[in-house]
């Protein structure tokens, strides 16, 4: 039988043990927290395709006359105090299948591989969970119908295409959503702002904002 003087230092050092572990424990649970992604909302970019056309006719798979009109940009992780994270670090890239279906609303295999390690690496998700997300958010947001496939160029101010954002989408209001110019004037994207399941649109948070002149915008129609 051991002397109760050698048993209280065994129990001791077990004792410290126990305690080491749990910190260590503790520490590791901490470090894959930092790790997780944490953000607000998702702010949705809806391009132009013919404005970006004008400047990338060789883009065979959106241009070319292929007669897009909004394609969906970007869904970026956003902060309500107009922060974000960007290329978190993934090992892991979209699989073929994912590519080809993102293709209908994303006609670019380059932007699908950068939006995936610039944005989708932020999200929390794998490629298809991402990508199925984006393909809902797309599908959330009616566009209105003098901007769906206009063969001449629609005569719309940057307020007038928010009106007919808001007016082709029950619930959707003006602090929703933003337009983006090209030098002040040529419609470039229109950003909608989601909650994290991608079904609704809520306000945006800071700097999220029009970057259009004032009057009617160059507006190219779909080719």
């Amino acid at each position: 039988m051991l002397h109760q003087s050698r048993v209280r230092p065994i129990i001791a050092l077990l004792s410290g043990l126990t305690l080491l572990a749990a910190g260590l424990a503790q520490a590791r649970d901490d470090h894959a927290s930092d790790r997780t992604p944490r953000f607000d909302y998702y702010l949705m970019s809806l391009s132009w395709s013919p404005s970006y056309c004008l400047t990338h006719p060789h883009e065979a798979e959106q241009c070319g006359s292929r007669g897009f009109g909004f394609v969906l940009h970007g869904l970026w992780p956003q902060n309500r105090n107009g922060t974000w994270t960007q290329h978190c670090g993934t090992h892991t890239a979209p699989d073929h299948a994912t590519v080809e279906r993102t293709l209908a609303f994303m006609p670019s295999r380059s932007l699908i591989e950068h939006e995936w390690q610039a944005h989708g690496s932020c999200s929390g998700l794998d490629p298809g969970a991402y990508f199925a997300l984006a393909d809902r958010a797309f599908a959330s947001v009616a566009v209105p119908g003098e901007l769906k496939a206009p063969r001449s160029p629609p005569a719309l101010s940057a307020a007038e295409i928010v009106q007919a954002f808001t007016a082709a989408n029950p619930g959707l209001r003006d602090s929703m959503l933003s337009v983006v110019c090209h030098d002040g004037s040529e419609l470039a994207e229109v950003r909608v702002c989601l909650d994290k399941d991608a079904r609704h649109a809520q306000a945006c948070g800071g700097r999220v904002r029009n970057s259009c002149r004032y009057g009617k915008l160059t507006i190219p129609a779909v080719r």
